[in-house]
């Protein structure tokens, strides 16, 4: 009896090593499980009496198994490359007279609040840059500035004149290019310069010697004697600064003025615009083109939400970056773009 039991025992032994044998590769990961195959009887036998060099052979087989089964580290992406800081053109004084002062400026349309106690200061000789994402409240801190919609609260001062509460005299002392323009485009060029030296009090002589210098200046020979309607993007914006220049004023506020501009027209106007600074005259500007604003501006502000979160001199703001950078900063940082695989799937 006792020796069937152990013959059935015997028998039984290898089955129920094989199966645990099992059990355990299963619950290996699958590039390992090559290396560790549960041996039969006959595989076991002949591996008690292989030689050590099988041994070795097998576990660096097995060590060559796990390797491949190894994920790499993702590696971290390699940070931006810092770029050259251009040098800024030298800023007036802090003793240099206010031409514009700007103190807790609000506006709102409905529930939205548009700008949000805004206060800047802009010295005499200056060339002033506002900067800041669509919708961040420049256009309507400009308009508010010329005269051309009034806030819900705060003050503007322009050569220490009210414009609001003195608005034929601040105007006088201003020259505006706004955004989205309207013009008489049922004139001509020169109808137009006229039109508006005329309208600024000039004398005929004054405006007829005025406008030819800023129709050779602006390039627009051969465009005087067309209507205003039939003008390109870019010569629509050259005519109508040339109106916001005939009279001479203190401050010009240009609300992108480079816009739809070609770049020898940029050029030109940005060597007028410079020439008017170094004359004494004052420069505000909104732009996009943060290139443009640190090559011309010598101060600047960053709005976003109708707020003002850095101002002063181009140096002041950029912090010792680039301008583009400090702007994203402030603005919210770069967003990765996630997703839309299928912007990879081509339709055709």
């Amino acid at each position: 009896m006792r020796s069937e039991i152990d013959e059935e025992t015997v028998e039984r032994a290898p089955s129920r090593a094989a199966a645990e044998a099992t059990e355990s590769a299963a619950a290996i990961p699958a590039p390992m499980a090559a290396a560790f195959v549960a041996p039969t009887t006959e595989s076991a036998t002949s591996d008690a009496i292989a030689p050590a060099a099988d041994t070795t052979a097998n576990e660096e087989t097995a060590t060559a198994d796990q390797a491949v089964a190894v994920i790499p580290v993702p590696k971290k992406p390699s940070p931006r490359k810092k770029r050259t800081l251009r040098v800024a053109r030298p800023a007036p004084s802090a003793d240099a007279p206010r031409v514009l002062a700007i103190e807790g400026l609000v506006k709102r349309f409905g529930p939205n609040t548009a700008v949000d106690g805004i206060s800047l200061d802009v010295r005499a000789g200056s060339f002033f840059g506002l900067v800041g994402p669509n919708g961040a409240g420049k256009t309507t801190t400009l308009s508010m500035v010329t005269g051309l919609l009034r806030p819900d609260a705060g003050t503007v001062r322009i050569h220490n004149i009210d414009a609001w509460d003195n608005p034929r005299a601040a105007k006088r002392a201003t020259g505006v290019l706004p955004d989205r323009l309207r013009l008489f485009d049922r004139l001509t060029g020169a109808q137009l310069l006229y039109y508006s030296g005329v309208l600024r009090g000039l004398d005929n002589r004054t405006v007829r010697e005025r406008s030819a210098d800023l129709i050779a200046a602006f390039g627009l020979d051969d465009a005087v004697d067309r209507l205003v309607a039939d003008y390109s993007a870019g010569m629509t914006k050259k005519i109508a600064l040339a109106c916001a220049m005939i009279h001479s004023p203190r401050l010009l506020v240009l609300d992108e003025p480079f816009e739809s501009v070609d770049p020898v027209s940029a050029a030109n106007l940005t060597d007028i615009l410079e020439r008017y600074v170094a004359g004494g005259g004052t420069v505000v500007l909104s732009s996009h083109g943060m290139d443009l604003i640190e090559r011309v501006c010598d101060s600047a502000a960053i709005i976003v939400g109708g707020r003002v979160l850095a101002a002063g001199t181009l140096d002041e703001v950029r912090a010792g970056q680039t301008l583009e950078d400090r702007f994203v900063e402030l603005a919210g940082g770069r967003k990765a773009a996630e997703g839309m695989e299928w912007l990879h799937s081509f339709s055709d």
